[in-house]
């Protein structure tokens, strides 16, 4: 019996399926992990996911393993490089950002110990558990990616509007927006968070 899913991945894309069901929603708590998805999102600014998805292990390989030590040391000449990758979205606005996000990230860790730990607090630190019976009810932005890229932008980053770090928040687990129904909706309810703020 085929269990029963969110409907926003469609069943004909393998490779969404494999990220709805062992990815989108598992709490993270890993710099390098949190800084993946921030790139990707903003990647995705006006595009499908699924695209970003086909493209993920050209970012890997472009932002070395997604280490923001290291992407926070491109060079301008680094950045005009990526700009011909045809293995990522060629947009120069969102490498720059993901260029100048690794930067303002390595200033977070310095203040706060990690990156997650900053992430979390929006949160009070707990995945916040939503009830969303259909697709229709569930939010681009709440009150919380309202307060965090509002954050985010006055320490020096970019490509973070309040849906764009909902999205990030819905990946990382910072909130569960599987449908009632979906599998994985209890599956990640018992994973609650294993850190404390």
């Amino acid at each position: 019996m085929i269990p029963k899913r969110c409907t926003w991945i469609g069943t004909d894309d393998p490779m969404m399926l494999e990220y709805h069901d062992r990815e989108w929603g598992v709490p993270v708590h890993d710099d390098r992990k949190h800084f993946e998805f921030l790139v990707l999102e903003g990647a995705q600014a006006g595009l499908s996911w699924a695209i970003v998805l086909k493209k993920r292990e050209g970012y890997r390989r472009a932002f070395h393993e997604f280490d923001p030590e290291k992407v926070a040391r491109y060079s301008e000449k680094r950045i005009q490089k990526l700009t011909r990758d045809s293995a990522i979205i060629r947009n120069r606005m969102k490498i720059e950002a993901a260029v100048r996000n690794a930067r303002a990230l390595l200033a977070i860790q310095k203040e706060f110990e990690s990156f997650d730990a900053y992430c979390w607090q929006f949160v009070g630190g707990r995945p916040k558990r939503n009830r969303w019976k259909e697709m229709r009810e569930i939010p681009s932005t709440s009150l919380e990616s309202d307060a965090f890229s509002k954050d985010l932008k006055q320490r020096g980053f970019s490509f973070v509007g309040s849906t764009i770090i909902y999205a990030h928040m819905q990946a990382v687990g910072m909130v569960n927006d599987h449908l009632v129904d979906c599998f994985r909706y209890r599956e990640i309810s018992l994973m609650g968070s294993t850190r404390a703020i």
